[in-house]
């Protein structure tokens, strides 16, 4: 996969303390943070969030009321040639009585590419097969590769992307994420929204988490597993002697589970080992038990529904 290499210094997108009302109610509130180059970021949040008012400021189709948006460290409009910088997948899309090919066609001269480009990105998301047929025809999930087709026909540098697993199969869905790890080991940049973590946690390296248009958490993957404490799946001779070890150590946050291991949380394998040791007991075997990433979405972003204000606007 190419990927355009000439940049400017700094990160590939900076959204600066953004904010943004509607009446009286507020979509962004201050919402900062950095998608560095070379990188797959995942902004999640619930529905009526800001992700998607988010995405369409660090774009210039939404003016903030304060704040500043940055691509490539300038606003989105002071860019040469946007559509070569920047592809955008953002909803909408192709009018159903055309075909793909004739679709991307159409796109084709305001960009400054040739036909040939169209042929390539058709065969880069799987549907080089089916370009002659009508989107019309499309299923959804065929449609958003059509949108993202068209978001690379720039051959851009930058990939901004708003829920485009929506209307994927597991398939497609694994096809996404490699072609988006693919983009960032070429060298391009990726934003990319959604509501559900569990389908993008395979690819992204940082997260930004939105909950009632502000930022709750901005980091990477493992900072964010890190926000919540290890546990420690452990097998053992004797698991109610250990439990009773451990919480004479004041370590008190050990379950037996349904297939007999004690489930430890917050205590390193060094602490239960020796603790098994003192109480009697042998450890035939320790698996630490990963992070459920979605349940720590969960516990920091509270769904709720958009204000009747927002609708359509701060998704």
């Amino acid at each position: 996969m190419h990927v355009t290499t000439e940049t400017s210094p700094g990160h590939a997108l900076e959204a600066r303390d953004l904010t943004k009302t509607y009446g009286t109610a507020v979509a962004a509130s201050r919402i900062g943070f950095v998608v560095p180059r070379g990188s797959v970021t995942g902004l999640f949040g619930p529905v009526g969030s800001g992700t998607s008012t988010t995405l369409r400021m660090l774009l210039g189709l939404v003016q903030p009321d304060e704040g500043a948006a940055l691509v490539e460290g300038v606003p989105y409009a002071a860019l040469v040639e946007p559509g070569r910088t920047v592809g955008a997948v953002l909803g909408g899309g192709a009018h159903p009585r055309r075909t793909a090919r004739a679709h991307l066609r159409t796109l084709a001269p305001v960009l400054g590419v040739a036909d040939s480009r169209v042929e390539e990105v058709l065969a880069l998301v799987g549907l080089h097969d089916v370009a002659g047929r009508r989107v019309g025809e499309f299923s959804l999930g065929m449609r958003q590769r059509l949108a993202l087709a068209a978001a690379l026909l720039g051959t851009p540098r930058i990939l901004v992307l708003d829920e485009p697993t929506d209307g994927l199969d597991p398939g497609g869905i694994v096809w996404l994420r490699d072609f988006l790890r693919g983009f960032a080991r070429a060298g391009g940049s990726v934003l990319v929204s959604g509501h559900v973590v569990r389908e993008l946690e395979g690819i992204v390296d940082h997260v930004v988490i939105l909950d009632r248009g502000s930022v709750v958490f901005h980091g990477s993957i493992g900072e964010l597993r890190g926000t919540r404490p290890t546990r420690i799946l452990v097998h053992s001779s004797n698991p109610a002697a250990l439990a009773l070890g451990l919480a004479a150590s004041g370590h008190t946050d050990a379950v037996l589970g349904p297939d007999g291991r004690l489930a430890v949380t917050g205590v390193g394998e060094t602490v239960i080992r020796s603790t098994a040791h003192a109480s009697g007991v042998t450890v035939h075997g320790t698996v630490v038990s990963a992070v459920d990433l979605e349940q720590i979405y969960l516990s920091l972003a509270t769904p709720v529904g958009p204000h009747p204000a927002l609708t359509g606007a701060r998704r």
